[in-house]
């Protein structure tokens, strides 16, 4: 019974396997669809002939072909690693490509760059040579020295290279005024320009420009002034300033106070007692004529006339007090038994008080006793009338706020001795008076007026004195 079933199915039994073969089947079949590896698998047409099951081998079947095939085809471990290898070759090539590409269009920028940078050189090289070239041409006066002219020229006080420049370029001795200024600028300064007027050629480059200028030797606006002698500081401020040498008085007279010239000259460093003087330089600004430049710096007026002082008093030789030697004034003082500033002060009080060249030794000897012998003779003061109201030469030239009470700390009347300083400047006359006066033993004199010819008088006594005022009236 049991060899009958193993070998003879019945017909339920094999309809039983049919189906779960099928079954089998169609999980392969829809296990194979979910994983994607049998998109392209054909359609299996299946029979329900017992007998057949139609396109299906365990060794020929299609669907086992393509499997194979597949995996074969797409994912043995070569064929990853070529298609790997193919990839990376084929990216480093498209980035060898694209850097290839990037250093071409960089060199065409640089290229490009390099045609507008040489480009702009070139105009701006042009523009800059054309500027250098009319910039040189106006610096050299090559433009102007085909038709040169001379043109008077006026620069005011106090001028800035900028006006200057303008003026220069009014008058057509520069072109390029904007040239000048720069040109000043590094080579000049400002405050080395002189004011005034000037007479100049339109040929000269701009250095000859500002040498030219720069000198009160090319000046035109000369005034000629005589200073007489006797005249006191503020006497020769007032003239220079109504001459129009001097702007400003009491900046002159400022000067006139200062230390400002000791360095150039050795006679004002030797003067001690400032503090006690109404002006310094009183004394020293020698009487002469003199040419002058209209508003000029004070300074430079006060230079010359200190200048001729030293010319005149160290440097002059000649032949004085009727004597074959020649000698100069500073060493007839050096022989004296006077310093140079008690001479010029003496020197001042002679040129005030003398009538004439004559009188100013006999005045030079009343005072010289004085000096050496008022004491004993019972006038040591010199009761010269000149040194009452100085700095002002008399009483009505006092300003009138301070007229009434004003005392002069040089008023010989109280006080024995000579004032502090010279009252006036002295001529050279005065001065020789002062170092070498006659002989006499006057301690006295007096002048008649000026209308019967300001006459002298002499008296040794106070008697005889007053005898010559009563003759004089």
């Amino acid at each position: 019974m049991s060899d009958l079933n193993r070998n003879n199915y019945s017909g339920d039994s094999i309809e039983n396997t049919r189906k779960k073969k099928m079954e089998e089947f169609q999980r392969s079949f829809d296990k194979s669809v979910m994983s994607d590896d049998y998109n392209d698998v054909p359609a299996v047409e299946v029979h329900s002939d017992e007998n057949s099951y139609r396109g299906f081998s365990s060794s020929s079947s299609p669907l086992k072909r393509r499997k194979s095939n597949e995996i074969n085809s797409y994912s043995d471990s070569d064929t990853k690693k070529r298609i790997e290898k193919e990839s990376k070759k084929a990216l480093k090539q498209q980035s060898k490509e694209n850097k290839r590409i990037e250093k071409n269009k960089a060199k065409r920028n640089q290229k490009m760059f390099k045609w507008v940078w040489l480009t702009m050189v070139v105009i701006i090289g042009i523009v800059l040579s054309q500027v250098i070239l009319v910039g040189v041409n106006d610096l050299l006066a090559i433009s102007r020295e085909e038709d040169p002219k001379t043109v008077n020229i006026s620069i005011p006080a106090d001028p800035s290279i900028s006006e200057i420049a303008d003026i220069l370029a009014q008058n057509g001795v520069i072109e390029r005024p904007e040239y000048f200024v720069i040109y000043a600028n590094i080579t000049t300064s400002e405050e080395d320009f002189r004011q005034g007027e000037f007479e100049m050629e339109t040929d000269k480059d701009y250095e000859a420009i500002i040498n030219f200028l720069q000198s009160n030797v090319n000046r035109t606006d000369i005034v000629t002034v005589q200073l007489t002698e006797g005249m006191n500081v503020l006497e020769i401020a007032n003239k220079l300033h109504d001459e129009g040498v001097t702007a400003d008085v009491q900046t002159f007279l400022d000067m006139c106070n200062s230390d400002t010239f000791d360095e150039d000259f050795a006679f004002l460093a030797d003067i001690k007692n400032k503090d006690k003087r109404y002006y310094k330089l009183e004394g020293y600004l020698f009487p002469d004529t003199y040419d002058f430049y209209l508003n000029e710096d004070p300074e430079d007026t006060i230079y010359k006339l200190l200048s001729n002082f030293e010319n005149r008093i160290y440097y002059k030789e000649e032949k004085y007090l009727g004597g074959s030697k020649k000698a100069t004034v500073e060493e007839l003082i050096e022989n004296s038994d006077y310093s140079m500033d008690e001479i010029i002060t003496i020197a001042s009080i002679i040129q005030a008080e003398a009538a004439n060249k004559d009188d100013m030794y006999y005045v030079s000897s009343v005072l010289h006793n004085r000096l050496d012998n008022g004491i004993e003779m019972g006038v040591a003061q010199l009761n010269c009338d000149c040194t009452v109201y100085y700095p002002y030469r008399e009483y009505t030239d006092v300003p009138e706020t301070i007229r009434s009470t004003y005392k002069s700390t040089y008023d010989t009347n109280t006080f024995n001795g000579l004032p502090a300083g010279p009252i006036c400047n002295p001529s050279l006359d005065a001065i020789l008076a002062a170092i070498s006066p006659n002989n006499t033993d006057y301690y006295f004199f007096c002048h008649d007026t000026v209308e019967n010819g300001s006459t002298p008088y002499y008296a040794s006594t106070l008697e005889g004195h007053q005898y010559n005022l009563s003759l004089i009236g």
